[in-house]
């Protein structure tokens, strides 16, 4: 009856002051427990969710008709009597049933609704905090849905002034200091977190003279509590585990808290507050929760995928994608799983990315130890062709879809490990999964060499500057690569201007594509490139860069050359390809610390013995067989070394790149490879009769332009012969554009 009382009053009567209204809706819920008999009776069919809807009403109004940041009588009255406590009581008994979902609503919508800070009041942090303990408390409660939203409220809160934060690091049996607004100034309270709630309206303490901020809790003890975050992690182990498990389109209500959860975790991570962060990674659950579901979806992958599935199955966005498998059309065993795993990681990339540059660094280090190594290493280092396969093919998605800067790195250790010395060819085996890896680009199995190959090439064009070191560049620091003799005992080269040389010029994209708009900035790794031998002569740079692109397209003889036959595979087709790659390079790199490059010949130790590397050994290698190669081995070989090529460091570019080195003895470049190899056609050549047509031939098919026909005799020897062709094409463009790029903006 009092709620139709109310009705009537509000209706017939004078409005009351809002303080009054307040008073007395707070006075109804009061006397409810005074008056009633019956606990059992829900909430909803009481008057107790109307009153509480009024109060917040009335709060919001009053905010409405103050100045900004004026508290007013009937906050002063809620905060005061410490309304928010005794709901909180009431919530935690549940009584009425009910109840608790009624206090969190309320407890969410005041947060939400009212623009002033309340949260650094004591008696709002303190029942808030009360308030999240009970949260994530038992798993499929009924208030799941109402947990979920005031936690994320609170999150949003935390991250709209995050140094509120540390009035959620409970800090047990300890004082800390806090400040709370009464009125237009401010008063100073100290408490126990530890010591019981009277009910009693809250003394004030000694008033300052200055506003004072919270003090950090991790100034004051090693050992707290960050219960948000231990209530979230428990929210998403809701019954349904993960959504990303979920098969049908309709998300349900399960799925959605897991997804806020996450969403409310990724606020939490990404706060400034060195304390949060140390609580978060050290005090939290947070780095096994990720670790532990990354390594239970991998496990539950198929021993066995197509490559191709795995590859090709759609990218996956965290809490976005619900898979449907009934109306999949491109279904297969483990795709469910697949995506139920890539989310997952999606997800952890994302929180790293996000995270505080302390805690980023030891999630992303738990990821390493606890589910690279620990999962994923035996996979790679298994004897089984198909799961090698099978692991080789996931840890390239895997590094395909890994965007953070800290997990990446991580991740690199783990792959490569953290030597930065010159490699030796007795201390390649130190690290046994690199050894590994590498190894497996020259495998007795195709497969497993083209998708480790593939694994390579996407490894070598993620943003991380470590990868080109330790694959390359550290083996080529001191340009012991080069011959150390005196200028005048070398031998000369003999280089003149062959009868197809290209005028580059009167290329049209000599004007098109790389006109001035459209030239590369800051390309100084070139201009400062390694000195070069006398036959570079002009100083303009133009007989220089002539010079080594006909090198690279002179080097295949006319009679192994097809693609003047079929139009469109000219050189010039390599030139836009090579230009755009160059300048995304150029992007990725422009950001690390290749200044002081090329080192100076009297500053390298050109006496120590040169190992061009693993890595480089292996790719030498596999080019050095191109001729009797599988066709796709060697466009994989190819493309890796064209990446490679691409790099704007100017070791790289000497000793890939530049036909007039001087090799000192035993050493080789990728030029001299070619050589060896052109060298060993000339022989071959002279043993297969109609070589030319033949080589033609298959050229046409490759390209469709001629339907497959009867086997043709040395069909790998004339593949090959046709990959190389385009090889040395691609090296001439690659070549071209990163001279242009340094001849463009040299002074």
């Amino acid at each position: 009856f009092l709620g139709l009382f109310h009705f009537i009053l509000s209706n017939l009567a004078p409005s009351l002051p809002l303080q009054e209204d307040f008073v007395y809706h707070w006075k109804a819920i009061t006397h409810y427990y005074i008056e009633t008999s019956d606990d059992k009776a829900p909430v909803t069919d009481t008057n107790i969710p109307s009153h509480l809807e009024q109060m917040l009403d009335i709060l919001t109004q009053e905010e409405s008709e103050r100045e900004s940041g004026e508290t007013g009588p009937c906050m002063e009255y809620l905060l005061h009597h410490k309304i928010l406590e005794t709901l909180f009581t009431l919530g935690k008994a549940d009584c009425p049933p009910g109840m608790k979902q009624q206090v969190l609503s309320f407890y969410t919508k005041l947060l939400g609704r009212i623009h002033q800070p309340l949260l650094p009041h004591i008696n709002v942090h303190r029942p808030v905090q009360k308030l999240i303990r009970l949260c994530g408390e038992i798993l499929a409660a009924p208030t799941e849905n109402e947990e979920i939203q005031f936690l994320c409220i609170v999150c949003a809160k935390l991250k709209q002034d995050p140094y509120l934060v540390n009035f959620f690091l409970e800090v047990s049996m300890m004082s800390i200091r806090c400040y709370h607004n009464r009125g237009s100034r401010v008063v100073f309270i100290g408490e126990d977190l530890a010591s019981p709630d009277t009910g009693q309206p809250q003394a004030e303490g000694q008033a300052a003279e200055s506003p004072e901020e919270p003090k950090s809790a991790a100034a004051q003890s090693n050992n707290n509590n960050y219960n948000i975050v231990t209530s979230l992690l428990n929210l998403t182990k809701s019954p349904v585990t993960s959504i990303f498990m979920l098969s049908s389109l309709s998300v349900s209500q399960d799925g959605r808290i897991v997804v806020k959860a996450c969403e409310g975790l990724m606020l939490l991570v990404s706060l400034p507050e060195p304390a949060a962060a140390k609580c978060l990674t050290e005090n939290t659950e947070l780095c096994e929760l990720l670790t532990d579901r990354l390594s239970a979806f991998y496990k539950a992958l198929p021993m066995s995928m197509d490559p191709l599935d795995i590859e090709t199955v759609e990218s996956v966005n965290w809490g976005l994608d619900v898979y449907n498998m009934k109306d999949d059309a491109a279904i297969f065993t483990g795709k469910r799983a697949l995506i139920s795993f890539l989310s997952w990681l999606d997800y952890c990339d994302q929180l790293i990315k996000e995270a505080q540059k302390t805690a980023a660094a030891v999630l992303a280090k738990a990821v390493r130890e606890r589910f690279f190594v620990a999962v994923m290493e035996p996979q790679l280092m298994q004897t089984s062709e198909v799961g090698i396969l099978t692991s080789t093919a996931l840890l390239n998605r895997i590094i395909r879809q890994v965007t953070s800067e800290a997990l990446l790195q991580d991740m690199v250790y783990f792959l490569l490990g953290e030597e930065k010395g010159p490699e030796t060819l007795a201390s390649i085996a130190q690290n046994p999964l690199r050894h590994r890896l590498i190894e497996h680009c020259d495998h007795l199995s195709d497969e497993i060499s083209i998708m480790t190959l593939r694994l390579f090439e996407q490894l070598i064009q993620k943003p991380n500057q470590h990868i080109l070191h330790s694959l390359m560049l550290r083996s080529l620091e001191e340009r012991n690569y080069l011959e150390n003799k005196p200028q005048e005992e070398r031998e000369p080269v003999e280089n003149g201007q062959p009868h197809d040389f290209i005028d580059l010029e009167e290329d049209p994209l000599f004007v098109d594509d790389f006109s001035p708009e459209n030239r590369l900035s800051s390309p100084d790794w070139l201009s400062n490139s390694p000195t070069h031998s006398p036959y570079h002569a002009k100083p303009d740079g133009k007989t220089e860069v002539h010079k080594i692109v006909n090198s690279f397209l002179c080097l295949v003889p006319d009679e192994a050359k097809s693609s003047s036959h079929v139009e469109g595979t000219g050189y010039d087709t390599y030139l836009r390809d090579a230009h755009r790659q160059f300048r995304d390079y150029c992007g990725i790199c422009q950001r690390w610390d290749w200044r002081g490059t090329p080192k100076a010949m009297e500053k390298c130790d050109l006496d120590s013995p040169f190992f061009e590397g693993h890595f480089l050994k292996v790719l030498f290698d596999r080019m050095g067989r191109i001729l009797d190669q599988p066709y796709d081995v060697n466009l994989h070989v190819t493309s890796v070394l064209s990446k490679l090529s691409l790099l704007p460091h100017p070791h790289i570019h000497e000793y890939l790149l530049d036909p007039y080195i001087n090799l000192g003895p035993g050493c080789r470049s990728l030029f001299s490879v070619i050589v060896r190899v052109v060298g060993d056609l000339m022989l071959r050549i002279q043993r297969i009769p109609d070589f030319t047509p033949k080589l033609l031939l298959v050229r046409k098919r490759l390209l469709g332009l001629e339907p497959e026909g009867l086997n043709i005799d040395h069909m790998t020897l004339l593949e090959g012969v046709i990959v190389l062709e385009e090889f040395c094409k691609e090296l001439a463009a690659i070549a071209f554009v990163k001279f242009h790029a340094s001849a463009s903006t040299s002074p």
